[in-house]
């Protein structure tokens, strides 16, 4: 068992995990924290143990996006981003968390889609159901980045809060990268001009 910050992982199932974009090895974590449990994932290709920043993309789960295809997020389109270029690299890591929604669930976030087909953004419908705009916080991520011996990231990202966040999760970000894909439709585009305007994501739109 690993605690960091009060949150406890162990690591339940690892196995060979072939894909389309190349080999990786999968890696099951259960944390703990209080009465609170979360899951999460770790796609890692190559060695770990080199002294060089890793790649890593910390993914939030998006069963519309990532399962269904669909157009009113990037996050189908920043995983595949994140999954060929550690595929090019050779090396690097993609964490993948149960965190639907920004951290509202999946229910909440069609209750929230159902606004935003009303007029709002994605930040107004997220407020107007009692939520902040982001609920995720990055213990889960930056703990299992420690269990695995990682002490420094490359972090594709394109959300500034996410950087301070794994840093304040004790994770070193030497280096930013832009994980950036072409708007897919008009609904896409809404969605990533919100992103910028509202919550100050580093995006070229």
């Amino acid at each position: 068992m690993v605690e960091i910050q009060q949150l406890e992982i162990r690591r339940v199932a690892e196995a060979d995990f072939p894909t389309e974009y190349g080999h990786f090895r999968i890696h099951g974590f259960e944390g703990h924290k209080g009465d609170a449990r979360e899951e999460a994932v770790a796609l890692v290709m190559g060695d770990l143990t080199t002294p060089e920043p890793l790649l890593v993309r910390v993914h939030s789960q998006c069963l519309t996006g990532d399962v269904f295809h669909s157009l009113r997020c990037d996050c189908r389109a920043q995983l595949e981003l994140a999954l060929e270029t550690i595929a090019a690299e050779g090396r690097g890591m993609v964490i993948y968390e149960k965190k639907e929604g920004r951290g509202i669930g999946l229910l909440n976030k069609l209750r929230a889609y159902a606004l935003q087909d009303g007029g709002a953004d994605t930040i107004e419908a997220n407020e107007q159901l009692g939520f902040e705009a982001d609920l995720r916080e990055y213990g889960m991520p930056g703990a299992i980045l420690r269990f695995l011996g990682v002490q420094a990231v490359r972090l594709m990202t394109n959300n500034p809060d996410k950087i301070a966040a794994m840093e304040a999760a004790g994770v070193k970000v030497a280096e930013r990268v832009p994980c950036q894909a072409e708007p897919r439709g008009h609904h896409s585009a809404r969605y990533l001009k919100t992103k910028k305007k509202r919550m100050g994501h580093l995006l070229e739109l």
